[in-house]
Formats: structure tokens, C-alpha cells, sequence
């Protein structure tokens, strides 16, 4: 007698949960029972099956992770809670500091327990779950807002779409998403093959892969991802200390893991500073054989509830810090020393080194900073140097091994004309950086384009360096003006662009039209004017017309635009070329008038008072003290001057009031303060 047929629903069901099971095994418990082959067997007859029936098809599929793709870029969205950063420590003082700090905040404890967590060198990530089902992916952005990149976190595997267990209601979980060191190596193999520039370290890499609009793209990546912090939702009450409904934070990564979300399994629990002090000086050289990369450890107070007390400032939690290994040094040669010149005209040293592999990665090129501080370092072409990553990622000579200098070595002096356009360069009296003027320099051209289609800016995806270059080099773009006269058959004649990326190109380019007035601001690449200042100045003025009408006494009193920043830009829009500019990006369609943020209604009792905020405030963070003493009227300004009425002073203030002291500016501490807002009206 034959057994019981098995219907093609029964083989999909079967198929689906063993697919889950080995992805459980590779990505949670780190024990594989199945070859790579195997599994991709396994995905393809599941595939062939639901290609025959369709109707089977479910949004948790494994099949599933590579969907559609956002229309036109990523749209930015807010998490549930903030995504706080953390501060730092660099040695045991500061340990120590930090640990003194939270047994303070708790009453003079004689000791703190906590958990270390290897630091990895990622992306953060935020996952937003409905009933146990993955419903968004966002970037950790500025914080408080992120872009949402749902299609590319649906295909890592190694991020359940579905969690195990009973869940309802919404839940955010986050964590990093990371390169494993193969992958990073492998796709940095192929860009060079390909002709592309390489990814500088594996976080770039994530980052980079993590805007791309394709996810089938991104799926053959190879990216992966840890969590480690829940946020329970529920009916939209955020517990302050962002956490779940779980005593400990230990028992919250037991739970991540008993979800199926994957925990680095390295985590540890240590009680007292000693332990702390002694998982970071093990995991210093140890995370080397690691297959991720990692520059420090997380420590994080155990007790949710203490955590609750100690609270956060506005920008760090004051329960957790980032522990950071010193940079990883090496010695090279110094073969050449060539100078960069940027988007400002700012001529900029770098060394052309010996390859020579520091923390994981080859190094060949480092910043030298500027001609002064490489005068001070005496470093000189043919030196045997020493060379480190900042922070394991950004390299840069820390200075010459003088034992090793050739006995012809001469000193190096920094070129008096632009190693591109051989115009002269000129430095004011009180700066260090050399410029080069001509705003017609291909290289300066080149940088100030870069920037015109960044993230921050314009936000062109698909208009890269390599791009950019070839259309500077053929004249085919003189100006960020002409990226709106380009047309698919220009595009097309261009190396390694077809009919299909053109038409993608030129929707990108048609789509960045309409963007917020302050992207485009930010995107002339104005001298002090970051996102930031573009946000403040579009904010007030509403149009790009009206700040290039503004007298420079106008703009001096917009709030959070200091004289330096209202002298640039009034500087920049008196230049007749730049205003040329201006009207040959309107006239092509791109958007110059937004809408004017109105000052808030109501009495204004600090009407022509300045204020700056220094140190912790307890009852309320900086943001929220700075909206208050602005919907009364006041200005809060970043640096203290004659001009400040009052500073604010909170716990641990710093320079500031040293400064406010010397000049004579009249200080409130947080109790004068809160009597001063809460008595206007």
C-alpha cells in the first residue's frame, strides 16, 4: 500500500519551513548542517513550485525577500523612539569615568552591572514588525528620521521576515547591518574588475549597497546583520529607555534569539568595571579573527529599569557607552606627496604610500591634513612613515621614523600654482588652507558636482564620480546647470551606459527638480552652509530669491546664522556668475521657492533676546528648551558673544561659559530658567 500523495501546498509548506530551519542554523546559531549547494536546491524547487501554483505564494515565502523597488528613491520616515548615539571612551579613564557617572546617577552604588557587546562596524538599522511580521526597514538617518529601504532589508536573510512565536501589535527592532569580511573582499574584487572605485571599508560598503534602488542587486551582496535592542510600540507609548518588556537587557538578547532575529553571540554579562575592563582588553586583538569587522565594545547598564533612571541626554544615553580600540598602526614608504583639490578650491596634501595593510585593509593613499601640519611633522617624500586608521577607518600619516630618513631627503614645500588648471593658489592671513580661485578648474568643477548630486543635496542616485568625470572631461557639463540640458543620446555615448541606465539617469534627474528648495541651497555648495544652515535659511526666507536678496544685516539675524555664514553666503550670491547659475537652474524647472515657516503665533515676550544652551538640563533636553524660548520669541545661537542676552547652564557645561564669564553675559542656571519660560506666557 503507497503512501499519502503529497499535494504541491503540503511540499511548499514542507519546503518553506526547512528553509527556515537552515537559515535559523546559519545566521542565529552559527551551526550549519547543510552545504551552500543544498540549500540552493532547496530554494530552487521551492521557487519551480510556486512558480507552478501561484496561488500558493505568501509574503513570508523565503522566495519572497526580493520584491519590487521603490519608484522614485527612498522616502524618509519616522522611528518610533530616537536613535540615540553613544559617547565614547578611548582608554580605562575613561571607563572608569563612565562607570563612576552611572553608579553616581544611581544613588553612589558600589557597583554597576553590565553587558559587553562586541562594536560592529556597520549600519544601523531599524525593523519595524505588526504581529510578528516585517512591515519596514529604515536607516538610522539623523536619529529621528530615516530613509525607508524595506525592499533591500527583506532580501538579507539573516533578517527574519517573520518572527517565531506569538506576537501582536507593532515592534521595532534594531540592530547593524554588516559586510562579512569575504563579501566586502569579494564585491571590492569585482568593482575592480570592473573598473569601478573600491569601497574605502566594509561600513561605506553597507551603507553604500543599502541606497541601492535595485534589491535584486543588493540580495547579491552578501550583506548580513546582528540585532540587539528592542522598542515595544504597543498603543504608541515609547518607554524611555527603549526597551522590551524584559527585566534585563540579557534576557532581551535571549529573547532577540529566540525570535529567530540574530545576536552576535559574543555578548557578556560583567559585573563591576573590572570585568567591563577585562572582556575589552581580550576581544583587543582577538575580533582580528573575527569574519566581520569590529573596532570596539558597546557596554550597556543590564537593568532596564536603571537604565530608566539614569535617562539620556539629548544626544547619548547616559547608561551605555562605545568603548574604541586604538587606531591599528603600520610602517610604508612615502612614495610621492600629490595635492587634492576640492569643491571649495581648498588644496589639500595626501601621500601616495607603499600598499601596506593596516586593520584588516590595504592602505596606499592618507590624508597629510594641510601644508602647516605637515611642516610641523617634518614629512618628507621618501620617508619611511608612520601609518594609522583613525577611528579603523580613515588613513593618515601620523609622522616620519627619522632613524629611516634618506640622508639626501629634503623638505617638502607646497606648490605655489593648481596642479590642474595651473592657476595661482592663494591662502588668507588667518586660515591654513591654500585654494585654488578659478571656479572654471576641472577639479574643483568635478568635487562641486560630487556634492551637487549627493545624499544631502540634490540627491541624483546613479550620478557617480566615475560619471561625472567623463562628462567634466568631455565638456558635455560645465556647470551643475547642464545636468538639466543632458539628454539620453549624450548619456548613452558615455562608457558603461546603455539605453536602459540613461532613461534611469534622466529620471532621477527629472525627479530631483522637484525637490525641497533647502536640498537645492545646500547643493551650491556655499561656504559654511551645510544641511543644517540650508534648512534655517529656506525656512525663514522661503525662496532661494529672497535669501539672494537679503542684505548681509538681514540674514545676520535669522536664527542660528552667525556673521560667518551670512557673510558667505552673501558673498556667494553678490558673485554675478553664481547668480547666472541660480536662473539657468530655475529656468530648467528646478525648484527655487518653497514655503516660509511663520514664526508662531502668540506673544512674543523674548522678542530680541538671544540665548545659547550649554551642558545637560535635567527637566527637559536642548531641543525642546531651544523650541520653547523660540515660540516666545527669543533666538538660541550656537556660540557665545556680546551679543547673547543670557546663557543657559546646565550639568557639565563646557567652554562656553567660560567665555559667557570673560564677557560679562549674564547666566541662568535651569531653575532660573524654567521660572523664565514658564512664567511668560
Amino acid at each position: 500500500m503507497t503512501g499519502a500523495r503529497v499535494t504541491p501546498a503540503k511540499r511548499i509548506e514542507a519546503l518553506r519551513r526547512e528553509i527556515q530551519r537552515h537559515e535559523d542554523l546559519y545566521y542565529v546559531h552559527a551551526q550549519p548542517e547543510i552545504s551552500d549547494s543544498e540549500f540552493d536546491a532547496l530554494m530552487l524547487e521551492l521557487r519551480a513550485l510556486e512558480a507552478e501554483h501561484p496561488d500558493l505564494v505568501t509574503p513570508d515565502s523565503p522566495t519572497q525577500r526580493v520584491g519590487g523597488r521603490p519608484a522614485e528613491g527612498f522616502v524618509t520616515v519616522e522611528h518610533q523612539a530616537p536613535m540615540l548615539s553613544l559617547d565614547n571612551a578611548f582608554d580605562e579613564a575613561d571607563l572608569r569615568a563612565f562607570d563612576e557617572r552611572v553608579r553616581k546617577g544611581l544613588g553612589g552604588a558600589a557597583s554597576a552591572v553590565y553587558v559587553c557587546e562586541l562594536k560592529i562596524d556597520g549600519l544601523s538599522i531599524s525593523l519595524l514588525y505588526e504581529d510578528g511580521r516585517l512591515v519596514r526597514g529604515a536607516t538610522r538617518g539623523d536619529g529621528v528620521r530615516g530613509e525607508e529601504v524595506t525592499f533591500n532589508v527583506r532580501t538579507i536573510r539573516a533578517i527574519p521576515l517573520t518572527l517565531a512565536g506569538s506576537h501582536t501589535g507593532r515592534m521595532e527592532i534594531r540592530g547593524e547591518v554588516y559586510f562579512p569580511r569575504k563579501a566586502f573582499e569579494r564585491l571590492n574584487a569585482e568593482r575592480e574588475a570592473q573598473g569601478e572605485p573600491l569601497f574605502a571599508n566594509p561600513r561605506n560598503a553597507a551603507a553604500g549597497t543599502m541606497r541601492t534602488l535595485d534589491p535584486e542587486a543588493v540580495s547579491k551582496r552578501g550583506l548580513s546583520a546582528w540585532t540587539y535592542q528592542v522598542v515595544t510600540v504597543g498603543s504608541g507609548t515609547i518607554p524611555p529607555e527603549n526597551a522590551a518588556e524584559t527585566a534585563t537587557h540579557a534576557a532581551m538578547l535571549e529573547e532577540l534569539r529566540a525570535w529567530r532575529c540574530p545576536v552576535e553571540p559574543h555578548w557578556r554579562v560583567a559585573e563591576g568595571i573590572d570585568a567591563v575592563l577585562a572582556f575589552c582588553e581580550e576581544w583587543r586583538e582577538k575580533r582580528h579573527t573575527l569574519p566581520f569587522e569590529t573596532d570596539g565594545v558597546v557596554i550597556k547598564l543590564n537593568d532596564l529599569a536603571l537604565r530608566a533612571r539614569l535617562g539620556t541626554t539629548s544626544k547619548f544615553p547616559r547608561w551605555a557607552t562605545a568603548f574604541k580600540y586604538p587606531a591599528q598602526q603600520a610602517t610604508t614608504k612615502l612614495l610621492e606627496i600629490q595635492v587634492n583639490i576640492g569643491r571649495t578650491g581648498a588644496a589639500t596634501p595626501y601621500a601616495v604610500l607603499e600598499p601596506v595593510l593596516v586593520a584588516g585593509s590595504t592602505i596606499s593613499l592618507a590624508t597629510l591634513h594641510n601644508p602647516d601640519d605637515l611642516a610641523r611633522k617634518d614629512i618628507r617624500e621618501g620617508d619611511t612613515v608612520i601609518v594609522e586608521k583613525a577611528g579603523d577607518v580613515i588613513p593618515r600619516v601620523v609622522g616620519p621614523v627619522l632613524a629611516k630618513r634618506p640622508a639626501d631627503s629634503q623638505p617638502w614645500v607646497m606648490p605655489t600654482h593648481c596642479p590642474v588648471c595651473q592657476s595661482r593658489l592663494h591662502r588668507e592671513e588667518d586660515e591654513a588652507v591654500w585654494r585654488c580661485e578659478n571656479s572654471s578648474c576641472p577639479a574643483r568643477l568635478k568635487r562641486s558636482l560630487d556634492h551637487f548630486v549627493s545624499r544631502g543635496a540634490m540627491n541624483i542616485e546613479g550620478l557617480g564620480e566615475v560619471l561625472i568625470g567623463q562628462l567634466v572631461d568631455r565638456d558635455l557639463v560645465k556647470s551643475a546647470a547642464d545636468i538639466y540640458h543632458l539628454t539620453p543620446e549624450l548619456l548613452e555615448g558615455l562608457e558603461r551606459m546603455g539605453k536602459k541606465s540613461a532613461a534611469k539617469l534622466m529620471g532621477q534627474i527629472e525627479r530631483s527638480k522637484q525637490n525641497d528648495v533647502w536640498r537645492l541651497l545646500n547643493a551650491l555648495g556655499i561656504r559654511h552652509v551645510g544641511e543644517r544652515g540650508a534648512q534655517v535659511l529656506t525656512d525663514h526666507f522661503g525662496s532661494i530669491e529672497a535669501i539672494e536678496a537679503a542684505p548681509l544685516e538681514v540674514l545676520q539675524e535669522v536664527h542660528e546664522v552667525g556673521p560667518v555664514m551670512a557673510e558667505s553666503v552673501r558673498s556667494w550670491f553678490d558673485e554675478p556668475r553664481n547668480h547666472d547659475l541660480v536662473t539657468r537652474l530655475r529656468n530648467a524647472g528646478v525648484t527655487t521657492v518653497g514655503e516660509r515657516k511663520v514664526a508662531p503665533a502668540g506673544p512674543q515676550p523674548l522678542a530680541g533676546k538671544s540665548f545659547v544652551v550649554t551642558g545637560t538640563l535635567e527637566s527637559l533636553s536642548r531641543e525642546a528648551a531651544a523650541e520653547r524660548i523660540e515660540a516666545l520669541g527669543g533666538k538660541v545661537t550656537g556660540s557665545v558673544s556680546k551679543k547673547t542676552s543670557h546663557l543657559v547652564v546646565g550639568a557639565d557645561p563646557g567652554s562656553k561659559l567660560d567665555k559667557a564669564q570673560a564677557l560679562g553675559v549674564p547666566t541662568l542656571d535651569e531653575a532660573a530658567f524654567l521660572r523664565l519660560i514658564m512664567s511668560e506666557p
